[in-house]
């Protein structure tokens, strides 16, 4: 059951998000669109509650139940930054505005990168492992929770790992090709170049305003 739940979950993220974009973008509704993303998260407290429901009722703690808890860690780690991404992306495909601002590919820029999304790691690893401890001292010392113990452990493990690698972008910092621009380089990109915000979505119709070029005001 938790597994099924978990692909409905997982499905149910996506389906949201897809409705939620095209609410906001095709039919110009962005704060209903922003309703339908802000029930994305109702889908990982739904999979928590009914995790904790299924221990209460004497099942064995598994690797189900652990599954659970670092699907809902990675959510809260990392689904904003999906969010954002294809947040960008359907603001310039659909809503006319600007392309989305690109990560920088070299030097110490795509070094900090690389941090921030490894502190994404961090905060997913944390979570599962705070859901794993609530379940470890709710089933207490009459059920086997070596099994819970273990995806502590793997969740830390992997965000080590994630470290490791994002670590290498600063010690060994990717150097620009010959040619490339600032912009190209990993230099921050303007303001109005930016993409718009997922958890903003209420300024949306004010920021796919384009503004008039310099040919459009002679015009005028």
């Amino acid at each position: 059951m938790i597994v099924t739940l978990i692909v409905i979950c997982e499905v149910g993220f996506w389906v949201l998000l897809a409705a939620g974009l095209a609410t906001r973008y095709l039919l110009k509704m962005p704060k209903a669109g922003m309703a339908l993303l802000l029930c994305e998260p109702l889908l990982e407290v739904l999979l928590l509650v009914v995790t904790a429901i299924d221990l209460k009722n004497g099942a064995e703690p598994s690797w189900r139940h652990g599954l659970a808890a670092v699907y809902i860690g990675y959510t809260v780690g990392h689904g904003h930054r999906t969010v954002k991404w294809l947040d960008g992306h359907a603001a310039h495909r659909l809503g006319g505005g600007p392309p989305p601002q690109k990560p920088p590919q070299y030097g110490m820029a795509r070094a900090r990168h690389e941090g921030r999304v490894w502190l994404g790691s961090v905060v997913a690893a944390s979570v599962a492992s705070a859901l794993l401890l609530l379940a470890i001292w709710y089933v207490g010392d009459d059920g086997d929770t070596d099994g819970l113990r273990s995806w502590i452990f793997g969740a830390w493990r992997a965000a080590g790992i994630h470290g490791l690698i994002a670590l290498t972008y600063a010690i060994w910092p990717k150097k620009a090709p010959e040619g490339k621009d600032s912009a190209e380089a990993g230099a921050p990109a303007r303001e109005d170049g930016s993409a718009v915000a997922a958890r903003d979505p209420e300024h949306v119709p004010d920021l796919l305003v384009r503004r008039p070029g310099k040919d459009e005001e002679q015009v005028r």
